[in-house]
């Protein structure tokens, strides 16, 4: 079971991947919970040990071994090299969630990340395409860490959405790029919601196929965000585990 998460800044796609992480983990899978987010740790959200995740480099960092990985420091490299000791060496691993900090693609400028695309590229391909655990990946706003190739392993992408123009626009460009790329399970999660008008807003602009869930605004929730000692969400954990047997229905290995 592979799976996908964007969405827009802001719009709880990491609470809502750390829930579904917990929620899959809880069910008995081995699951690699992936933070290819640069501006939210999902680990932290997974509430995974501090000490740990401050030690814990993303991949694309770590310069030397992407060196050695790609062939040396010549003009010349490996567009495909042999990641799959760092799926097992670079983790968190607590209980069944195994945590890797990928980072972000990087993006062409004065300096070429050629090389280090090259192994998030291999690194999200043996996730995929080779690994038998359960994946959930935690994106950025858009799509970048998969390509035509790579999208060919997506079970299901979920793209999380508030109830405003700016953040459904994102979500429908979301959904545009991973047609583009031949993911065909796109659904969409309702988040932050908080009456009846802002729920109809959302199906208003979804057809009732492509939302998956929704998830009501809840106080608690940001105060849990905040670092702040608060009782689990209640609504949010039934809401998850709703979405979570969704998707068991849909993607689950029998």
């Amino acid at each position: 079971m592979k799976i996908a998460v964007s969405g827009k800044g802001g719009v709880g796609k990491t609470t809502i991947s750390a829930g579904l992480v917990e929620f899959l983990a809880d069910k008995g899978y081995h699951v690699y919970a992936v933070d290819a987010d640069p501006d939210v740790s999902l680990g932290t959200v997974l509430g995974l040990p501090e000490e740990e995740l401050a030690a814990q480099q993303p991949i694309v960092d770590m310069r030397e071994i992407i060196a050695n990985k790609t062939g040396g420091k010549g003009a010349f490299f490996s567009l495909n090299p042999d990641v799959e000791d760092l799926l097992d060496e670079y983790i968190v691993k607590h209980g069944n969630i195994h945590f890797l900090k990928m980072g972000a693609v990087k993006q062409g400028g004065s300096s070429c990340y050629c090389r280090e695309n090259s192994v998030l590229n291999a690194m999200v391909g043996s996730l995929f395409l080779k690994r038998n655990e359960a994946v959930l990946m935690d994106m950025g706003a858009g799509i970048e860490h998969l390509t035509r190739g790579t999208a060919k392993g997506v079970d299901l992408m979920l793209v999380v959405t508030e109830p405003s123009k700016v953040s459904v626009q994102t979500s429908k460009v979301v959904q545009g790029l991973a047609a583009e790329l031949g993911v065909s399970n796109v659904k969409i999660i309702g988040n932050k919601i908080r009456n009846d008008k802002e729920k109809e807003f959302l199906y208003n602009h979804f057809s009732k196929e492509d939302i998956i869930g929704v998830i009501e605004f809840n106080e608690a929730i940001l105060d849990k965000a905040m670092g702040l000692e608060v009782p689990e969400p209640k609504t949010l954990n039934h809401s998850i585990s709703v979405i979570g047997n969704q998707i068991l229905e849909r993607v689950g290995e029998k």
